[in-house]
């Protein structure tokens, strides 16, 4: 069903963090071994991008981790930072918005279209870029999708 929202080399990009919270909030989770094979039999894949924060060496964690990258994600990752607010408790903060958006823009040349798993609005811009550059961009935002050309 995707291939026929997407044309040429397809990219897809996640951001983990969006995704993980939306998956919490709505109470459903992503199998992402079936969706890197459902991408490669829907689409021309060029490459699947996983970006994510981390909590030190987690076992569980880096399992996880590791399981993707088996799976053919590239992972990005680092470490999380922990955001002191006062009378509150330390909200943990890994954002990898800026390094999404950077290799989305740096690899343009190697898709047609990408695919966005995030809830986040920070990359509307990145999205006009790409689309202005002749890029198709497909975004899955929480358990909706839109998609232009």
């Amino acid at each position: 069903m995707i291939g026929k929202f997407t044309k040429g080399k397809v990219a897809v990009f996640i951001d983990a963090a969006n995704i993980f919270y939306s998956q919490r909030t709505l109470g459903w989770r992503i199998n992402y071994e079936k969706l890197a094979r459902y991408m490669k039999s829907e689409t021309d894949l060029d490459g699947l991008y996983y970006y994510t924060g981390k909590v030190g060496a987690l076992e569980k964690q880096m399992s996880f981790i590791e399981k993707l990258k088996k799976r053919g994600y590239q992972v990005t990752a680092k470490e999380v930072k922990m955001i002191k607010t006062a009378n509150l408790p330390p909200i943990p903060k890994g954002s990898l918005d800026v390094e999404l958006a950077l290799d989305a823009y740096r690899f343009r040349k190697q898709f047609d279209t990408l695919v966005l798993f995030s809830g986040d609005s920070d990359f509307a811009y990145l999205l006009d870029l790409l689309k202005k550059d002749g890029k198709q961009v497909s975004l899955f935002q929480c358990a909706a999708m839109w998609h232009e050309s």
